[in-house]
């Protein structure tokens, strides 16, 4: 009965069961560690760098989901991000003149450039020289952790300019109370608009209308998180002041990938060759689709967002550090496939890798606040992916 009335409410509100799931699992995650931790995971303060920490995984997410789609790996997202950090702190310290304005953009151009660069390559011999995904960045991720090496002998790259300390976060790396607000009526809005235009769509088209209750429904959820998280981010003041910190700057990259993100797969032709490879390889191949173009291209927009990942990483240690990013792909990947993606290829979605990515977070940052060793927290988060994987399998058992 219980299951039932389940699929009953996600086809009255067009929610999938398994994010449903998935969002049940990270309540439950984040009720055990604020018992445990005495309400420090729950404070505002702890939210508010949660959803920094989120931030790089969450950009990385986005991308691996399409790798992984393809039925393609990416081992060397951590040590690209490292890399890439390492070069825009190089370019920014060392090559440009400091304290003028062209500094920062310069220093965000070149590390896109560096992306792309180094995602052509490794997507390059995916591609057209057919070698698995799985060595190409394997290997990549020795190459670029040692070229990060080579290009500073180990040494740390500081400081980096203010203006582009606030990409990373930070003390005034957030954009206040007032701006948060006018972010979240602008979101409520278009969740409002959204929600109107299906209901005439599918009138227009013919189709069956869903119930009223279920719309209202979805969109008082909708509402209710949007709300939520713009009190929580203005609930913590800047210390020892009482000015609201807000939606972190780091938050809103994240925001604007999504929204990129999940334009690209829900609503371009690229975005539909994508799941139609990862399917089925030669029937999209007998059906005329470039693959080899298309691979290439989505190991493009991996190294533009290890790029991005790269600058925030950089950006909030203020500095350019050979270790960072080390492990990193663990933590997107576990993301990717806890919120859904099949390691099997053609199904996955950019909601879900948020969503896991934010429940990996979670587990990271409740370890840190138990004081658990980081070996221990290494152990979980090994275990967290093998059941993940596991999951996966089960469940798309039952839907076969």
């Amino acid at each position: 009965m219980q299951s039932f009335s389940l699929r009953r409410l996600a086809a009255a509100t067009g929610l999938d069961t398994r994010l449903l799931a998935m969002a049940g699992a990270l309540v439950l995650i984040a009720l055990v560690f604020n018992t445990l931790s005495g309400g420090a995971f729950l404070s505002p303060r702890n939210l508010w760098n949660l959803a920094v920490q989120s931030s790089m995984v969450g950009i990385l997410a986005t991308g691996m989901v399409l790798v992984i789609v393809t039925r393609n790996i990416d081992l060397s997202v951590g040590s690209v991000l490292g890399a890439i950090g390492m070069g825009a702190a190089v370019v920014q310290v060392q090559i440009l003149p400091p304290d003028v304005w062209w500094n920062t953009p310069l220093t965000i151009l070149a590390a896109v450039i560096f992306g792309i660069i180094i995602g052509a390559f490794q997507g390059f011999w995916v591609a057209y020289r057919q070698v698995p995904s799985f060595i190409v960045t394997l290997a990549g991720l020795l190459v670029f952790r040692g070229v990060a090496w080579m290009v500073t002998e180990g040494r740390t790259v500081a400081p980096m300019e203010e203006s582009f300390q606030l990409l990373g976060g930070g003390l005034r790396g957030s954009i206040g109370a007032t701006w948060s607000w006018v972010l979240g009526l602008l979101a409520i809005a278009a969740v409002v608009y959204q929600l109107f235009r299906a209901r005439r769509r599918r009138k227009t088209y013919g189709f069956a209308e869903k119930p009223l209750w279920g719309d209202l429904l979805t969109g008082g959820l909708w509402i209710a998180a949007i709300a939520g998280f713009v009190l929580t981010m203005n609930s913590y003041n800047r210390p020892g002041t009482n000015i609201a910190q807000g939606i972190p700057i780091p938050v809103l990259l994240l925001i604007g990938t999504i929204l990129v993100m999940e334009t690209i797969a829900r609503t371009t032709r690229f975005g539909r060759y994508v799941f139609a490879y990862g399917g089925n390889p030669e029937a999209a191949r007998l059906a005329g689709i470039d693959v080899r173009k298309l691979v290439l291209t989505i190991f493009i927009i991996m190294g533009i967002l290890a790029a991005v990942a790269g600058i925030l990483a950089t950006a909030r240690l203020n500095a350019g550090v050979n270790s960072t990013g080390t492990l990193a792909e663990l933590s997107v990947i576990a993301a990717v496939v806890i919120g859904g993606t099949s390691l099997a290829g053609g199904a996955g979605s950019i909601a879900g890798a948020i969503l896991g990515a934010v429940i990996m977070q979670s587990l990271e940052n409740g370890m840190v606040l138990l004081g658990l060793p980081s070996a221990l927290q290494q152990v979980v988060i090994g275990l967290v992916l093998i059941l993940a994987v596991w999951a996966d399998v089960v469940y798309r058992r039952r839907v076969a």
